[in-house]
Order: C-alpha cells, then sequence, then structure tokens
C-alpha cells in the first residue's frame, strides 16, 4: 500500500547530437510503496525545455502561487524538522543595493579597483559601509561587528574583515576625483537632471575632541553651536533636484567666501553645460564676483544688506511697485548704473515672513525689557548685564550709554523693520528674469536639506576619525550614501524616513532543517511594494540562499 507521497520539480538533461546539453522541467511525484519497499516517480506535468520562455514562466507562476499561501513562520508549524534561527530586516539593504546597481556606482569601483590587484572585494567593502551610513550610522567597528557579521545581510560581504574597511577607505579617497566624476555622468545620464543651475553652500563639522592639528581639525566659525570644538569646513554643490555633484573639505578656519574660487576651477572641467553658481550672502565679495564672471560665468547670489552699503543705500531704499511671481513671493527690479558696469538687483518679500519676523522681534523686545527693568537693581557691570551684551538674541537690539547703561537701540529697530520679509538677489545673467533670479535662489534651500539630512539621517558628526585621509574618505562615504538616500527621495516624493519605515518590514529569515539551511524573504506589504514600483526596483527573490 503507497503511503508516503513527495512532490518536487525533476530537472532531466538530453545531450543533442550536435554536443549540446539541454534541461527538461517536469512536475514530479515520488511514492513510497511500502509493501515492495520501493519509491516509483510519477511525472505529473511536463513543463518543456529550460530554454522555453513560455515553459519557465509558467513554473514561476506555479512558484508564485504557493508562496503566497505561505510564509516563514507556518513551515515550523507545519513541518516540527523546521525551526526558525533568526530574522533580521532586508528591506533596506535590498533597495539600496538596487539603487548601487541602478546607478552604475558598483561597475565604477569596480572598475578603479581591476588594476589594483587587491586582497579583497573592495566594491563590497565600500558598499556595507554605504548600506550602514544609511540605515544604522556608526563607526566603522559597529558596521564590521554588528552589520556584517550579526544583524545585515549583504551578498559577498561575508569574508570582510575590519582592516578591508579601513583599507577601502584609503583606495576609495585615492580614487576620489576620478570616482566623483564619473558617478556624475552616470547618474545625469540615467537621471536625466537638470545641471544648468548648482548650488554651493558649506558648513562645520565638529570633533569630539579638544586637539587641533596642523591640517584641517581647526577652531573657527562654527554654523552648528560648537565653537569650543575643532572643526572642519565642508562644501557641497548640488543639483536643483538635491543630489549632490561634488564636495570639498576645507580646514575649519577657513572663511566661506574664499572657497568659491577653487570650487569653479574644479567644475570647469565637468561640462556642466549653462551652469549658474547660486550662492548665499556668505559667498559674496568683490573678488568672488569677480572670479565667478571671468570666463562668461554666471551666477544668483543673495546681497548682504549691511546698513551703509549699496544695498542699503539705494537698492532697498528705492521706490517701486513689486508683483507676485509665486505663493508669498513679490519681487521688484533695481539697475544700478549704466552701461556694462551696470548692476541688476531683485528685492524680493515674503508678507508671511515679514509678519513672522515681526512678531518674533516683538517677543524679543518685551524679554528685553523685562531684563533691563530687573537690571536697575545691580550695577552696570554686573555678570547679568555681560551676558545680555554676549547674547546674539539681544545684542543687536541693545546700545550702552557713555555711563555704562543698557537701553534699546530704536535705530537698529528700525533698521530691522525695513528687512522683515525681504533679500535681494544679484545676478551678472541678463537673460534672466526677475522671477527666474528669485525663484532660483529660493531653490538653494536644496543644499540646506542636503546638510539636514547628512547631520541628522546619516549622522555625518560629529567625526570621530583623526587622520586626515580617513576624515576626508568618512565625508566622501557620508556623501555617496546621501546620493542613494536623495535618489530614493527623488523617486518616491518623500523623505527616506517614511520610506525605510515601509521597506524595512521585508525580512530575511533564516530556517534551519534536516537538509541544512535556507535564507528566505517575507512577502512585501502593500506599502513596501508600493515604494518599490515608485524606485522602479522589483521585489527581492524569495530564496537568498541556502546552505
Amino acid at each position: 500500500m503507497a503511503s508516503i507521497r513527495y512532490m518536487f520539480l525533476r530537472v532531466t538533461r538530453q545531450k543533442l547530437a550536435s554536443g549540446k546539453t539541454i534541461a527538461h522541467y517536469q512536475l514530479a511525484e515520488s511514492v513510497w510503496d511500502r509493501e515492495k519497499r520501493q519509491s516509483r516517480v510519477n511525472i505529473l506535468y511536463n513543463f518543456g525545455r529550460a530554454d522555453n520562455a513560455k515553459a519557465v514562466e509558467e513554473l514561476r507562476k506555479l512558484a508564485r502561487s504557493i508562496i503566497r499561501l505561505t510564509s516563514p513562520d507556518d513551515i515550523p508549524a507545519d513541518h516540527p524538522d523546521w525551526t526558525v534561527v533568526d530574522a533580521t530586516e532586508y528591506g533596506g539593504i535590498h533597495v539600496l543595493e538596487q539603487l548601487w546597481s541602478k546607478l552604475g556606482i558598483d561597475k565604477i569601483i569596480r572598475t578603479q579597483a581591476e588594476p589594483l590587484k587587491l586582497a579583497f572585494d573592495l566594491e563590497r567593502a565600500v558598499f556595507a559601509m554605504e548600506a550602514n551610513r544609511v540605515l544604522a550610522p556608526a563607526s566603522k567597528l559597529y558596521c564590521f561587528e554588528q552589520c556584517l557579521q550579526e544583524d545585515i545581510y549583504i551578498e559577498g560581504a561575508s569574508s570582510l574583515s575590519l582592516y578591508h574597511l579601513y583599507r577601502a577607505m584609503d583606495v576609495l579617497l585615492a580614487h576620489k576625483d576620478a570616482i566623483e566624476e564619473k558617478i556624475y555622468f552616470q547618474v545625469t545620464d540615467l537621471l536625466n537632471l537638470d545641471v544648468d543651475l548648482i548650488f554651493y553652500d558649506t558648513t562645520s563639522l565638529h570633533f569630539e575632541t579638544d586637539k587641533e592639528d596642523i591640517t584641517l581639525r581647526k577652531r573657527g566659525h562654527s554654523k552648528n553651536g560648537r565653537s569650543d570644538a575643532p572643526q572642519i569646513v565642508v562644501g557641497m554643490a548640488v543639483t536643483r533636484d538635491g543630489l549632490p555633484v561634488r564636495h570639498w573639505i576645507f580646514p575649519g578656519n577657513t572663511v566661506d567666501v574664499t572657497t568659491v574660487q577653487q570650487v569653479k576651477e574644479d567644475l570647469c572641467g565637468w561640462r556642466l553645460g549653462r551652469c549658474l553658481f547660486v550662492g548665499d550672502a556668505g559667498m559674496v565679495s568683490a573678488e568672488n564676483l569677480r572670479s565667478l564672471a571671468l570666463g562668461g560665468g554666471r551666477y544668483i547670489t543673495s546681497m548682504p544688506a549691511r546698513h551703509g552699503g549699496e544695498v542699503a543705500r539705494e537698492v532697498l531704499a528705492r521706490p517701486g511697485r513689486y508683483h507676485a511671481v509665486a505663493d508669498n513671493m513679490l519681487v521688484k527690479e533695481v539697475t544700478i548704473g549704466d552701461g556694462e558696469r551696470r548692476r541688476r538687483y531683485v528685492v524680493c518679500h515674503n508678507p508671511d515672513e515679514e509678519s513672522r519676523q515681526r512678531k518674533h522681534r516683538e517677543q524679543v523686545i518685551q524679554e528685553l525689557k523685562a531684563e533691563l527693568a530687573s537690571l536697575k537693581q545691580e550695577g552696570n557691570h554686573s555678570k547679568r548685564t555681560c551676558q545680555l551684551i554676549a547674547k546674539q538674541r539681544y545684542s543687536r537690539y541693545l546700545r550702552q550709554t557713555k555711563t555704562g547703561k543698557l537701553r534699546i537701540n530704536q535705530a537698529a529697530i528700525r533698521e530691522a523693520e525695513k528687512l522683515d520679509g525681504r533679500f535681494v538677489v544679484h545676478s551678472n545673467d541678463d537673460t534672466l528674469s526677475a522671477e527666474d533670479m528669485a525663484l532660483g535662489y529660493k531653490q538653494l534651500m536644496r543644499v540646506e536639506q542636503a546638510w539636514r539630512t547628512l547631520k541628522s539621517s546619516l549622522r555625518v558628526r560629529p567625526v570621530h576619525h583623526w587622520t586626515e585621509h580617513r576624515i576626508r574618505a568618512h565625508i566622501f562615504i557620508s556623501v555617496l550614501s546621501l546620493l542613494l538616500v536623495r535618489v530614493a527621495e527623488r523617486a518616491c516624493g518623500d523623505t527616506w524616513r517614511n520610506i525605510h519605515n515601509d521597506i524595512k518590514r521585508i525580512k530575511l529569515v533564516q530556517l534551519s532543517g534536516p537538509h541544512g539551511m535556507v535564507w528566505q524573504t517575507t512577502a512585501p506589504r502593500k506599502e513596501a511594494l508600493n515604494r518599490l514600483k515608485n524606485m522602479e526596483i522589483s521585489k527581492p527573490q524569495t530564496i537568498i540562499k541556502t546552505g
């Protein structure tokens, strides 16, 4: 009496007269006959030859229909011989791996590594550090101990050691210029990016140490409130879509305006077409504007409205009618001078921002009046008096009399009122309309968004490396991670945090059975499928590996 049945996919091979071997797929059933104490195989269905696309598709449809009715959790319940060993996040790795390959970064790095004859896979080491920076930003030691050995499965990375990660950083930095340029051309062609406008800005990144060095780590003007710690200054150019084009690293005591010349020279050979450099008021100096204009260069910059300068004296004081160009954006064009030396300015006015700034100043003045009233009982040089003068929130609205007493500076308040909700944009490109200049500059916020992503989601700071080459490599890895994040955000129209929350539910489950180990992914939920569709990424394979 037949009592045990086992169904499986049978593959038979046939050798043709030409010497070619072809395979056939068949759905077979193995039946064990207890009386005869032997098994026999019954062919239930013949799918056809393996090189027949229709046969293969039929087989895939059957597999998908079976998988939909099962999950890894069902296997141990139905088959006690199978146990769940571990379950880790896989959705994020799958998305990053696909984007990494889609952008061609893997091939670019492999091409650079090929002549070096390295004893390890450079591309896998770099990708492991990129994935660590995006999914669980931490040190390289954490990347090795937790991600590569325990938490995350990355194909081809199991043989990497901690030394390989640090060695990969050195090699990556040595080929930075070539890799960065190749990635730029690859990404702009693939995504059809608009590179007419290149936005540039700088930020500062501090170190958790008190020691400066002779090259990079210097104390300077901190943009993140850590003037007590040594820092570096990082400059970055991005497209209007917020994708990083190139980055630069300067010593921590570098002034923003001194970085523009190097940026312009480095981007000249990148064939950016009709490229407009867009920078903020911190980049403006007469020397920088001359440098940007040389060779027909075009720029859009915000102009500082310092008291007594041309902007405050002639541009803002010039009468004229504003006209609307966008929601909460009014503009007025002002031209100073004649002929070739004329200068075009656009005064931009945001009524909502004007109201916000006025309310904020009124609150500060009320706080300041209360502070001054309480100072009457103290001397002119008390500790609180010095604190008020030193505090940036209050000092701009204070003046000190000849006797040392503090008073509200009414003149400073009137000057501030003139600038409420207003900023001035200047350009040397006569083909740009006032609207183009205003809206073009407003898109500089793309760089600010990039900085926020680097500092918050990717946790590029504080920097714990102390040698110059490792510091530079750390920033390069972080910028590459930013590129992957921005490509995903651009495709989904959402933040990476929300995207990751949806795709991280795709798990990789490790199962142990009588015949070995199986690593199987869970079926993506609807939210994850939508994210994958938006990014034009296929679902992960059901069976990742066996062993």
